[in-house]
């Protein structure tokens, strides 16, 4: 291998109550464009602020040129000659785009006065020679994002930069801009640098890389020439493989035999149910385009997709919680007019959503309170709150569910991660809802846990419950589903019925599928 530009050998970073890095390894040669891909959770973020200096690592060292450091801060990271563009670049929006670009290393008059005038024909040149077209006057904040990432970009590459890290760089970038982007990071490799690239896209990572660096769970399971593998195979590197499907609980069961000599009667029509809810023409842009989603009663639907799909985006426009450009959501016939959190509860869509610590529990609240919050306008008369009422649906629904707590008025933050989980699900359960967006359900729970919220859920839908079921597991997904239907770049790319439920077609759709031409994003 050519000479090594930077190492991190063995990395090892905890967190409390995870470990975030599993004594990870990452090698970069100089004029290499190094992919680094998982799925979420899976420590990509991590390694690159530690590569960044943000994080210091619990183990494991750190190379750069072959040389032993240790990274106090950013700058000593940046000082070492390695600069990054994370996802939500923290530059300077209220200054210009040339004071951010110049930050720290401004021209200067005699006086010790900034030369404004040469900061912004430096600026120019900096913007020009990697194809950013921008006012170097105005104000970054007043740039599209898509330019500000571009404008990050140019920074990390100026100030001598031999390792660029780019976390997502083609999010929310036009087409113009992401032509910019290539360009620049084809610029990067000329010069010899090494750049980290990480990206949900697929379609990039093969344009842009040569070789890949494959996380799942905080170690690394594959390091390697990009060209080796294909779309599938580094799918199912990243997703890596589930437990054996169970049977169906919501298998009905065959007909009884008919003898050969006496002929089966025609089959009588079946009247389909209407949708219970029908999701049409979601767009936002960047984020969905012309998604339309159709749930019936006792129907688990599956919903699959690598990160940045527009899997989460899906549930959350559906529950009221992400604004639209376009589309129409209707639950049980009756179209959801005012689009907000509110509206969605009340006509019977409750959200379990996949960060359940930051957007779903109260961890400072007690587990009764936690159940509770959701149907407390059903638990009241008159604008008062019935103890006794909300005491006997949270016993209910802790018993019905299993959870496992000291009291209902232990703090949840004190339960297990499956436990938290099903306090979540009572929670939505307690309002009666009509349908349930389970965004990974699953994810971060024991294997225990995780079967019995499996079975929960197929009892659910037994009992009538329109399931939308959100997971990064094709296996769960598969053994869990009455349709799957998949999701790429914002849009339906494909939908699966019946026999063709399988990992493998799962696994092939997430890989290859094409999104419908829908336009809008």
């Amino acid at each position: 291998m050519a000479e090594r530009v930077l190492e991190a050998a063995g990395i090892l970073k905890r967190f409390p109550g995870a470990v975030a890095l599993d004594h990870a390894s990452l090698t970069l040669v100089p004029g290499e464009v190094h992919a680094l891909v998982g799925e979420n959770g899976a420590g990509k973020s991590t390694l690159l602020k530690v590569l960044a200096g943000v994080h210091r690592p619990d183990a494991g060292e750190l190379r750069v040129a072959g040389e032993p450091v240790r990274f106090n801060g950013p700058g000593d990271a940046q000082r070492a000659g390695i600069g990054a563009v994370h996802q939500d670049a923290s530059l300077l929006p209220l200054m210009s785009v040339a004071r951010n670009l110049l930050l720290g290393r401004e021209p200067r008059t005699r006086l010790g006065l900034i030369d404004v005038a040469r900061m912004n024909a430096r600026a120019r040149e900096i913007l020009d020679r990697y194809g950013v077209a921008a006012d170097v006057r105005r104000p970054l904040g007043s740039l599209p994002a898509g330019t500000r990432r571009l404008v990050a970009l140019a920074r990390a590459c100026f100030v001598g930069t031999r390792v660029v890290v780019l976390d997502e760089p083609a999010a929310s970038l036009e087409p113009a801009e992401a032509a910019t982007l290539r360009r620049a990071v084809e610029s990067l490799r000329a010069e010899g640098r090494a750049v980290v690239y990480v990206s949900h896209r697929l379609e990039d990572l093969f344009e842009f890389c040569d070789r890949v660096t494959v996380l799942r769970g905080g170690r690394v399971v594959h390091t390697g020439p990009l060209a080796t593998l294909d779309r599938l195979s580094l799918v199912s590197l990243m997703l890596g493989r589930g437990r054996v499907p169970r049977p169906r609980v919501r298998t009905a069961a065959p007909p009884p035999a008919v003898p050969v000599a006496v002929p089966a009667p025609p089959p009588e029509p079946v009247e389909e149910d209407p949708p219970y809810l029908q999701a049409t023409g979601l767009t936002r842009k960047h984020s969905l385009s012309g998604v339309s989603i159709a749930l019936r009663r006792g129907e688990v639907l599956g919903l699959g997709g690598l990160l940045g799909a527009g899997r989460t985006e899906t549930a959350k426009a559906i529950a009221g919680a992400l604004p639209l450009d376009a589309g129409q959501v209707i639950v049980a016939g009756t179209p959801l007019r005012k689009r907000s959190i509110t509206g969605a509860i009340r006509a019977g869509v409750g959200l379990l959503p996949e960060d359940r610590a930051a957007e779903g529990l109260v961890p400072s609240l007690s587990v009764r309170d936690n159940i509770a919050l959701a149907a407390l306008p059903r638990l009241s008369r008159f604008g008062v709150v019935s103890t006794a009422r909300i005491d006997r649906v949270v016993g209910a629904f802790m018993r019905r569910l299993h959870i496992t707590a000291a009291s209902p008025h232990q703090k949840v933050r004190e339960l297990s991660g499956g436990n938290q989980q099903k306090v979540l699900l009572a929670r939505w359960l307690a309002t009666h809802p009509k349908v349930l967006l389970l965004d990974e359900p699953t994810r971060g729970v024991d294997v225990g846990a995780k079967a019995e919220l499996q079975d929960l859920l197929d009892e659910l839908a037994v009992e009538g419950l329109a399931v939308l079921l959100i997971s990064s597991d094709p296996r769960e997904l598969a053994e869990g589903s009455d349709r799957v239907v998949v999701m790429r770049e914002g849009a339906i790319a494909a939908e699966l019925v019946g026999p063709q439920i399988t990992e493998d077609a799962i696994m092939s759709a997430l890989a290859t599928a094409r999104p419908a031409a829908t336009g809008g994003r």
